[in-house]
């Protein structure tokens, strides 16, 4: 590759990341120009550690021929199970073990392929592999994303020249940094999505940071927490306490979400939640589905508990609609964005009633009148209630426990 395509090509690699391409897209454009200039790629790979619950990271793949594979694949743990084996025996960890930044093997050319990896570059015709580590600052890590590992083979019968080496050191730091603010950007979108909630996260993401600012909405509200929690913390194994509120929580959360409902807070064991629709009917039919979903949930998860000989329970759900305001609450140095409001508290205080009437499910009236005559059809009367807090006596409904 001669300087002057270098330079183009670091000029597009600046481009892109200001506009935001994704990894895959970069690795994949990046490698294309290459071939173009005239530096034969023929597999391309590089990962990135990222700050997410589940997924350690997130690898893009490239190569020149017609073998169909995922341009991206996320990663679990390294640092277990047999994903712990296969990194302990690859290039890269023998970089961070040695402190080193570039490791090359001339394997068409009677270099020893000494890891598993370049065995299998090697048997599959390539020529020529080298790895590289471009390490972040300890200031500038985030979780566990330290650096942009990468790795780039040929299967050109001299291998890679030493023009072709000297334009990809040149040219990987750059793909490097554009790829990390690619990840960082999908960082903050996980993150405030998981704390935030989806909705609140995204809105969070589009500006609407300013305290004091919130919308006034109309939505259908959701309150739970879980039977008994309190006399089985009491009960239990401290061990068992987290896997517990993590299964049910589970259990809540997705119920929520599949139902199109937006989780806005964990408070202990309790979960606040709000859907929202052009139409109240819709709304409310929304919230009924997830309670649905979650009762079958409950009953399934309740049955491997059981069997796992761990303790168990059920949930509380409170169901309301109304005016809510919806934004930032709170300091300047700390913000939630929820909803606030008479509704909000209402809701709180009718899923607090399930346990004086010993019901799953309590809605109340404005909430059930919203409903569509059919879908209101299986819900009975429990009685009127003044409700603490709330200045006048409620009618409250429930599911006919001979539906359940």
């Amino acid at each position: 590759m001669a300087p002057l395509d270098t330079d183009i090509l670091l000029d597009w690699i600046v481009r892109r990341g200001l506009e935001g391409a994704g990894g895959s897209q970069l690795v994949r454009e990046f490698s294309e120009r290459c071939n173009e200039a005239g530096l034969a790629l023929s597999r391309s790979l590089a990962f990135i550690d990222t700050l997410h619950p589940v997924h350690e990271g997130t690898v893009y793949r490239w190569r020149s021929d017609d073998v169909e594979e995922k341009a991206a694949v996320e990663y679990g743990r390294s640092n277990e199970g047999e994903g712990a084996v296969s990194w302990q025996r690859s290039p890269f960890y023998h970089l961070l073990q040695t402190g080193g930044e570039e490791l090359r093997r001339r394997i068409g050319f009677g270099e020893p392929a000494d890891f598993t990896i370049i065995q299998e570059m090697k048997d599959l015709g390539h020529t020529d592999y080298i790895v590289f580590i471009h390490r972040f600052a300890d200031e500038a890590t985030i979780g566990e994303m330290d650096g942009v590992y990468s790795a780039w083979s040929t299967r050109h019968p001299d291998g890679f020249s030493e023009a072709n080496l000297i334009a990809l050191r040149r040219l990987v730091p750059a793909l490097g940094l554009a790829i990390k603010s690619a990840a960082l950007a999908r960082v903050a979108d996980t993150l405030v999505q998981v704390y935030l909630g989806r909705d609140a996260g995204r809105r969070v993401l589009k500006g609407s940071i300013q305290r004091g600012v919130a919308d006034r909405i109309e939505a259908a509200l959701w309150f739970s927490d879980l039977r008994s929690y309190t006399a089985i913390t009491d009960t239990a194994k401290p061990s068992e306490i987290i896997p517990l509120l993590n299964d049910y929580a589970e259990a809540v959360i997705t119920s929520i979400h599949e139902a199109g409902g937006d989780v806005l807070k964990l408070i202990g064991d309790g979960t606040l939640a709000v859907f929202r629709a052009d139409d109240p009917a819709e709304a409310c039919r929304c919230a009924m589905r997830a309670e649905e979903n979650l009762r079958t949930r409950m009953k399934e998860l309740n049955e491997r508990r059981l069997a796992a000989e761990q303790p168990v329970t059920t949930a509380y759900v409170g169901l309301h609609i109304g005016e809510v305001f919806y934004g930032n609450i709170g300091s300047v140095d700390r913000l939630d964005f929820t909803v606030v409001g008479p509704a909000v508290n209402e809701t709180s205080r009718i899923a607090s009633m399930c346990r004086s009437v010993d019901r799953p499910v309590l809605v109340s009236s404005t909430f059930a009148e919203a409903l569509p005559a059919e879908e209101r059809a299986p819900l009975v009367s429990v009685g009127r209630f003044a409700l603490r807090g709330v200045g006048r006596a409620q009618d409250l409904f429930t599911i006919d426990p001979e539906l359940l």
